[in-house]
């Protein structure tokens, strides 16, 4: 059976944070360069700015519990802001 559009983007954002979580440490949680790789990988289009303190604020602002690490529920955080600021980019230029 083939799984659903929603089920396949699920099934890609589970694998993804895991293909990179599972580098250094604690494979269920990513650490500041693990976050960095998969930032840099994964949301170039998104995050093509050259501040290189971007990692540093992107993780303070996930890390809601403050073990300097991100975890998958921290992780799902940031997927979704991002896709709420695309969706609200696009509904400004009439795009979707």
């Amino acid at each position: 059976i083939m799984p659903s559009q929603l089920e396949g983007a699920m099934d890609t954002l589970i694998r993804v944070f895991h293909h990179y979580s599972g580098k250094e440490g604690d494979k269920y949680k990513l650490n500041k360069g693990e976050l960095k790789q998969l930032l840099t990988s994964e949301l170039t289009d998104f995050l093509c700015q050259k501040d290189p303190q971007l990692v540093d604020k992107i993780m303070q602002d996930l890390d809601i519990n403050r073990d300097n690490e991100v975890d998958f529920n921290e992780f799902v955080v940031l997927v979704a802001a991002l896709t709420v600021a695309c969706n609200d980019f696009f509904e400004e230029k009439g795009c979707s």
